[in-house]
Order: C-alpha cells, then structure tokens, then sequence
C-alpha cells in the first residue's frame, strides 16, 4: 500500500474529520466574527479595546486553569488507543479530571480575590472588576471541558464534538445577545459582563452533554495502573510554557495602549488597539479554521503513529500538511491583501482596519504554518522543548513593544509581531525536522512564495476588487503549474481523496 493509502485508511479518516472540523469552525467564526462586528458598531473601538483587555485578563486565567490538561488528555488518551488498550481511558480521565479540578479552583479564587486590583491597576478600568469576577466564577467549568473536549477529539468522536460545539456557540450567542438587548445596552463595562455570561453558560452546556455521552459508552473496564507520573510529564511542563506565554501576553496586551500613547500623535491609544487586535486579526485568522481543524487532529494522530512506533506514516503527514497548507495560506494571504480596504470598510466602516489588514495579511503563511508545525511537535511529545522557545519569543515581543512603541507606534508593533513570530516558526520547524527525521527541500516553499509575490503585484493594478481577486486565482494557479508546485500526484491524491469520499 502507497503512502496516499496509508493516509486514507478508514481507521484514519483524518482528512474527513478534518473537513468536518473545517465545516463547523468556519460557520462559528462566521457567527463570531459577525458578533465582533456587531460589537464594534454597538459600544465603538474604544469599547472594543477594553473588551480585549478583560479577554486578555480571562485569557491568562484560563490558561493557568487549565494548565496544559487538554493537550495531555489528548496526547495520553492517543497513546493507549494507539496502542489498543482502550480500557486504560477510564484511569486517564479520572487523573485528568481531578487535575483539571485542583488547577482550576485554586486559579479560579486567586482572580476571584484579586479582581479588583488586576482591574484597577492592570487594566486601568474599574468597570472591568465585575467582569473578571464572572469569569473567575465559570472558569473550572471552562477547565473540565477542556478534558472532555481533549478525549473525544483522541476518540475520533469528531461528529459529537462538532455538534455539541454547534449547541454551545448559538447558546452562547442568544444568551449574549439577549443580555445585551435587555440590559447592558452601550454600556462598555456591561457588554463585557454580557459577552462572558454567554460564554460560562455556553461551556456549562458543553460539559453537560459531553459528560452524558462518554457516561452513555460502553467502556471495558481495565485494572487501576500509575498514571500520576505520566500526567505530570505530559501537563506540567504544556503548564509552564502556557502560563509563561499567557502571563507575558497579558502584560503585553496591557502595555500596548499604555506605550503607545507617549507615541506623537496618538490621541486614543485603546481605539487603535481595539482596531488591530478587535478587528483585523479575526479577519486575518477567520480563514484559518481549516488549519486549527487540521492541527486539532495532527496531535492524537501524531500521538498514535509515535506510541505505534509508525515513522513512515508520520512522515508522510509532516510533509503532506505542510505542503497543503503553505498553499491553502498563500492562497487566503493574496486576497486579504488584495481586499483589505474594500473588506474593513464593509465589515467596519474603517480606512484604518484596511491599512493593518493588507499588512498583516503578508504573514498568513507563516502563521498558519506554524500552527500546523506546533500542533505535529506536541503530538511527537516536544512539549518541554517548545517551553523554551515560548519563553524566549514571548520575553523578545515584550522588551521589543517596550522600547520600539513611543518611538515608532505601530510600526514598532508590526516588526515585533513579526520577528518573534518568524523566530519561534524557524525554531519549530527545526525542531519537527529533526524529530520526524524529515528532509524537506526549500525549493518548493520558496518558489510558492516567489508565485504569491508576483501575482499579488500583477493583480494590485487592477481597478474592481472582483477583477484583482479572479486575476490573482488565475495567475497563482497557473504560475505554481508552470513552476511545478502543483504536481500529478497532488491531483491524484486529490481525485483519491473525492473518489474514496464517494465510495464511503
């Protein structure tokens, strides 16, 4: 059996679960980016930047909460299937699930506690302490989701996932948009209250039915075996490297506006954060969904194919992921570029929004690489080594935005952004080299970007927005045919894929 059946066998159907995946996180960031919009007309970029800040302070939470357990539910629950010994799960998710409750409730009193302080003195708004008190309240619910959500994306039980995703996403929404309506009005503080309301009880459904699910399987019960070591292993240093990037993301969050502001000419600090962060990166990311969806599976499939002992199949998956999606992102990177002004103008009536989006758009590849790279690297087990190189990009941004911001604005944002971010994807890519014993050659990467640069300037002459963006497809097909990017077996493996969809 070729490497093309290896990947498409019916035990690994990661490509349909993939798609599916892909399906549904499209629709939610459809319905998300559309709320995002919703907001920013309803409480203004001002209102939109606290907003950040608040998810900034619940972000770091839950991360500390959750403390690395979802990733190591997935990667030892792939572990024991790949190895089949399924009865082992039961153990897994009881020293899981009674790590996740320790973590989160001991997270979850300490913001609790200090809400008022954070408010004040990081986010400098008192108007957020009640928000932060809210989120305290739902975050072991949050934290026990992560567990559940982590077994069954191991399971391959992607169809109950992405329903029960579904179910909590318009809950969430219609509780949102109902305390918005009937009580928090424009009110910036309230809206936030509104938005994590929505939220808590969104991830209180979540648990709820997740739970009954993996109760109503019919499980075999296996012997209790030491499974504390192997948590700690696998959770512990994922804990680390989040908390540290997540403490060290919060402060930069925090410190932007406050840097930005000694920068000349800057009038309104938060608006202009609220624009880049509130507005253009759910647009620059919105196409990604494919991706997350794809390295979502790559970390128990990795798992499994590591604990199997299978280097051929991880190979395989290395080199046709990165391929599929260095294509897929230079793809959504020229018509972001291309539609930036006329897209923010529709979506938020702001020139500025355009300006940042046609820049950060030339990342996308980059960006979406690397989470691909990232997701393959936790699912060979490099998760202590990729603490290092979080520790070290994140401490980089923060001194970086430190001194670049009063002197050079968001220009010094944009160069930070995009040092640290291409210093952690040169250090991760080594790294999946090295791991998977992966030879790749750069003859193929670069000339795909070579084809994107030329057709993107071609296409920028034209006048209608709908003539740039047919112009680009057209040129960047051709040109990656003509140079050999887009090969036989590309459109082989892609006929493979539909004609063994349409037999199943």
């Amino acid at each position: 059996m070729g490497q093309g059946g290896i990947f498409l066998r019916k035990k690994s159907p990661i490509f349909y679960s993939a798609m599916l995946l892909t399906a549904v996180n499209l629709l939610l960031r459809l319905v998300s980016t559309s709320f995002q919009v919703y907001l920013s007309g309803r409480i203004g970029a001002a209102g939109i930047g606290l907003l950040q800040l608040v998810l900034s302070v619940g972000s770091m939470a839950l991360t500390a909460g959750i403390a690395g357990i979802r990733t190591a539910t997935m990667y030892l629950t792939a572990g024991e299937l790949g190895i089949k010994k399924p009865e082992n799960v039961r153990h897994i998710l009881s020293g899981c699930t009674l790590y996740s409750i320790l973590c989160a409730s001991a997270v979850a009193i300490l913001f609790y506690s200090f809400a008022p302080v954070l408010a004040e003195k990081w986010i400098g708004d008192t108007r957020s302490t009640d928000s932060i008190r809210l989120f305290a309240c739902f975050l072991p619910v949050c934290c026990l989701c992560g567990v559940m959500s982590g077994y069954f994306t191991a399971a391959n039980r992607i169809g109950t996932l992405v329903a029960v995703e579904i179910a909590e996403q318009l809950f969430s929404m219609a509780v949102t948009m109902s305390a918005l309506t009937l009580w928090a009005g424009s009110d910036p503080g309230k809206a936030c209250q509104s938005v994590i309301l929505g939220s808590g009880l969104g991830a209180c459904l979540t648990l709820t039915l997740l739970t009954a699910f993996r109760i109503s399987e019919r499980v075999p019960k296996g012997k209790p075996f030491p499974i504390r070591k192997r948590l700690l292993d696998a959770a512990v240093p994922l804990a680390l490297a989040d908390d540290l990037k997540a403490g060290i993301n919060t402060v930069e969050n925090l410190m932007v506006p406050k840097r930005l502001s000694r920068f000349p000419g800057v009038t309104d600090p938060l608006a202009i954060f609220g624009t880049v962060c509130g507005m253009v990166f759910p647009v620059l990311m919105f196409p990604a969904a494919i991706v997350f969806s794809l390295a979502e599976l790559l970390i128990p499939e990795m798992a499994r194919c590591n604990a199997a002992g299978s280097r051929v199949r991880t190979r395989y998956l290395a080199k046709r992921s990165l391929r599929v999606v260095l294509i897929y992102s230079c793809v959504f990177c020229g018509l972001l570029n291309l539609l930036a002004d006329p897209l923010c103008l529709w979506l938020y009536d702001s020139f500025d929004a355009g300006r940042y989006l046609s820049l950060y758009a030339l990342l996308a590849p980059m960006l979406y690489c690397d989470a691909i790279i990232d997701a393959m690297n936790k699912g060979l087990g490099q998760q202590k080594i990729c603490v290092r190189y979080n520790i070290l990009t994140a401490t980089l941004d923060v001194l970086f935005l430190f001194v670049l911001l009063p002197r050079y604005g968001m220009d010094g944002y944009f160069f930070s952004f995009l040092v640290t971010h291409l210093l952690n994807f040169i250090l991760s890519l080594r790294l999946l080299l090295k791991t998977a014993d992966l030879q790749l050659s750069f003859r193929i990467p670069l000339t795909t970007l070579l084809c994107l640069g030329a057709s993107i300037f071609l296409s920028s002459f034209l006048k209608t927005p709908l003539l740039r963006c047919s112009a680009f497809s057209l040129l960047f097909g051709s040109l990656l045919t003509l140079c050999r990017v887009i090969s036989r077996e590309d459109l082989r493996w892609l006929k493979g894929l539909i004609k063994v969809q349409s037999q199943g």
